[in-house]
């Protein structure tokens, strides 16, 4: 038996659009089933298809696998807004899964909150036909090649027209969290969440970091559908093909995992809160690269580091503003922070192996009279999600210093603004200590790189000044609107875990931001 592949010519729809299914089997009947993924699964279609058995070409990873289509389908006008799960199941019992993101019609009377789906971040991750944005997924998992080698052949041009990793957009059930459950022992190695799974089921190491099934957005929709909250979806691709994705709305939420963005994005983002639209990033290592896409939307450039030697925009005087690289490199004079407070160059990993691996994965309160914690029962130096744990994987943070009246403030930072408002923090750090016994588990930053971006200096001291970060939960306000910034990447999962104080927290977020509640 051999798994059917497939893939959909797009994946952002609305009612009255046609999607065309592209589809490799060595059994050619096969059923597609497409299902509403939220707090309950709900099946929409079933469609027969008869398909071919086609090769995958040579970097389909890179420039698509080309397959012809296999059959098409509809979106219906009663489809809600959400995340449709697609799987092709060959008549022999085997299935892969993808996925498409169903929007509203443009005439149809709009939510007021939006969750932005994490697709680019899908799409930097997709390891599917060997390579990703990261490393030679397929080669280092045969033991074929070194960590280094593997990351060595990082991908700088990704294709959406090829199948999924089907470790990434469909674990098997259990797949723990990117996060220690428990802290060290003395001398003793930071063991992961469900060592037992990991053994079972063998992942790779960059299945847990993209995509929606049991994973952050797929939590808090599971958690914002339970309590009544209207929401629409778009996905962060949607800004490659529109101009007005973020109209009409009220409140715009990141969920987990939002690394990637392009320009379009970051733009139109930027215009939506200016003109006093409201932003709820519950993410962590937010906008951190900087992409595009080309090729009518279909391949992804994120040349990432190598963007100044590889990307053919750099330095270009007319279209140099589109090149890839991070959204905090001097060259584009717009780090992240400036749209969303923080950013990952000043924060890092807790729990996570040996960095903060004894740490708390809880925010120490501050500012414990912020809006955002009314009626939570919390005061300065309560610890927020010790028992989820909360704070864990990746983080956003800024600088900091105490003011003259003890609470925490902005101590410069790329973008950081001015006005920031801390509300709490814990210790995060972007390496693992060259001191550890242990061998390094974390892809190493450039770290001489990523100091000299941030103080204009690479040297030993700002090095070690940039190990010493923070996750930082944190408001301010941008023109007319306003942005909450969770700091975390792992926010969703207090919900999930039914975390009073989070929920509590979640609930002002969206209350102040406009969101609205059908039981209310």
């Amino acid at each position: 038996m051999s798994q059917p592949l497939f893939y959909p010519d797009r994946i952002s729809v609305a009612p009255g659009d046609e999607v065309h299914i592209a589809a490799s089997s060595s059994v050619s009947a096969c059923t597609l089933t497409v299902r509403r993924i939220g707090k309950e699964e709900r099946e929409v279609l079933t469609l027969e298809l008869e398909v071919g058995d086609h090769p995958a070409p040579d970097e389909a990873d890179r420039n698509g696998c080309g397959w012809p289509k296999a059959g098409s389908f509809k979106i219906a006008s009663d489809w809600q807004t959400g995340y449709y799960d697609l799987e092709l199941t060959a008549s022999d019992g085997e299935s892969s899964h993808h996925f498409i993101c169903v929007r509203k019609s443009d005439d149809a009377p709009k939510a007021k909150a939006v969750i932005v789906l994490t697709t680019n971040t899908y799409a930097a991750y997709n390891y599917w036909g060997g390579r990703n944005s990261y490393a030679h997924v397929e080669k280092l998992q045969q033991g074929e090649i070194d960590p280094p080698a593997a990351r060595s052949l990082a991908l700088g041009e990704l294709s959406w027209q090829r199948p999924l990793a089907h470790g990434q957009f469909a674990p098997p059930p259990g797949a723990p969290r990117l996060i220690a459950d428990v802290v060290r022992e003395q001398n003793g190695f930071p063991a992961p969440m469900g060592m037992e799974w990991i053994m079972q089921h063998q992942p790779s190491s960059y299945d847990g970091s993209a995509g929606f099934l049991g994973k952050w957005e797929h939590k808090f929709v599971i958690w914002a559908e339970e309590n009544g909250y209207d929401l629409d979806y778009v996905s962060d691709h949607d800004f490659e093909m529109r101009d007005d994705v973020l109209d009409g709305y009220a409140v715009a939420l990141l969920v987990g995992h939002s690394e990637y963005w392009s320009a379009k994005g970051r733009d139109q983002l930027d215009q939506f809160v200016e003109a006093g639209g409201n932003l709820a990033s519950l993410s962590g290592n937010t906008s951190y690269w900087k992409v595009r896409w080309e090729n009518a939307g279909t391949t992804m450039i994120a040349h990432k580091w190598n963007g100044e030697k590889n990307d053919p925009l750099w330095g270009d005087p007319e279209r140099g503003n589109e090149a890839t690289h991070l959204w905090s490199h001097p060259a584009f004079n717009n780090p992240e922070a400036s749209t969303f407070g923080l950013s990952f160059l000043y924060g890092g990993y807790h729990r996570l192996a040996m960095c903060v691996a004894r740490g708390s994965a809880a925010f120490t309160i501050y500012d414990d009279e912020h809006w955002a914690l009314e009626g939570s029962d919390l005061f300065y130096g309560d610890q927020l999600g010790a028992t989820v744990p909360l704070i864990g994987y990746e983080n956003d943070g800024c600088p900091i210093r105490l003011g003259d009246d003890g609470l925490p403030v902005p101590d410069g930072g790329l973008g950081v603004p001015k006005n920031l408002r801390i509300i709490g923090f814990a210790p995060a750090t972007l390496a693992e200590s060259s001191r550890s016994v242990f061998p390094e588990m974390i892809p190493p930053e450039k770290t001489d790189e990523l100091a000299k971006i941030a103080y204009g200096d690479g040297n030993e001291t700002t090095q070690k000044r940039l190990m010493r970060g923070h996750s930082v939960m944190a408001t301010f306000t941008k023109g007319n609107g306003e942005v909450f910034n969770s700091g975390t990447t792992e926010w969703a999962h207090g919900l999930a875990a039914g975390d009073p104080f989070i929920e509590t927290i979640t609930h002002n977020i969206l209350a102040r931001f406009g969101a609205e509640r059908s039981d209310r």
